[in-house]
């Protein structure tokens, strides 16, 4: 995950470098419209995260006849577990060094602010969110196990039916759309204001399913879209230093999950999630 935020980086800085040689072409010509440009500030913070989230249908499919080694049997399945219930997995107790900081629900944000009268900006926003269905719950099950239908309550026995997570990321990457303000500043070196961020991007999971006492944690890959918009509290202080507290709202869409059944094994399923979440990081 990091080479990819690595990439989404480069792609913004090459951008910018764009930018700014297509605004050089022609200086003589356009100097009036240079002076009114202040030159912009690119920002990185890193932080973490808490999640909630709503409940959620979650339609499983594989008509692949895959066999259980744990069952002895082939299986076929089409079947829907109905508001089921999720919560996240913090790992906080997992920071204990540098090494480990990707483990917990961390996120990162790269940004840039154009610095122009209103303090527009965009913003590469990564969440490493994780997204855990509540085991021993009873849900409702409609579908077909093996050619026969099934309509009742059941429990979620993740040793005899079912368990499902993604937990080595639900993983939302965003492009957002950015606003700040700038509100009370003392002695030059601290300013507080607000940011509001707005933006869509796509859900990149690796997502970890048991099904009938058979395990896959799947690789990772582009399995939907996220939509969503985030608000806080900003700190800018000591001339490079940045510190946001954010709350924010997204709906996401996961309509291509990896199960099992070898590649055959579909899920899919959508909620809203709501998040608190602080960063620390550098403005230049």
């Amino acid at each position: 995950m990091m080479k990819l935020i690595s990439v989404l980086i480069f792609i913004i800085f090459s951008s910018l470098s764009l930018a700014q040689s297509n605004s050089s072409v022609d200086i003589s010509t356009s100097k009036p419209f240079l002076q009114k440009i202040k030159q912009g500030n690119v920002y990185f913070l890193w932080g973490y995260t808490r999640c909630a989230y709503s409940k959620s249908n979650i339609h499983f499919v594989d008509h692949s006849n895959t066999y259980y080694s744990t069952t002895g049997r082939y299986h076929d399945y089409d079947f829907t577990i109905y508001d089921a219930k999720a919560k996240d997995r913090s790992d906080f107790n997992q920071i204990k060094d540098v090494i480990n900081i990707t483990i917990p629900q961390f996120v990162a944000r790269a940004g840039y602010f154009f610095n122009n009268e209103k303090d527009f900006g965009i913003e590469i926003n990564y969440d490493h969110a994780k997204y855990v269905v509540t085991n021993y719950q009873k849900v409702r099950v409609k579908g077909s196990f093996n050619g026969q239908y099934v309509d009742k309550d059941t429990l979620l026995d993740p040793d005899n039916f079912l368990h499902f997570e993604h937990t080595d990321g639900a993983n939302f990457l965003m492009l957002n759309f950015i606003k700040r303000w700038k509100m009370y500043e003392i002695l030059n070196k601290f300013n507080f204001g607000m940011i509001v961020k707005s933006g869509l991007g796509v859900v990149y999971p690796r997502t970890d399913v048991t099904m009938l006492g058979t395990r896959l944690n799947n690789n990772w890959h582009v399995a939907g879209y996220i939509g969503g918009i985030e608000s806080g509290l900003r700190l800018e202080f000591l001339r490079y230093g940045v510190l946001e507290f954010t709350g924010k709202g997204s709906f996401a869409n996961y309509t291509n999950v990896l199960v099992l059944g070898k590649g055959n094994g579909k899920a899919n399923h959508h909620f809203f999630t709501g998040q608190l979440t602080m960063t620390i990081g550098a403005s230049f």
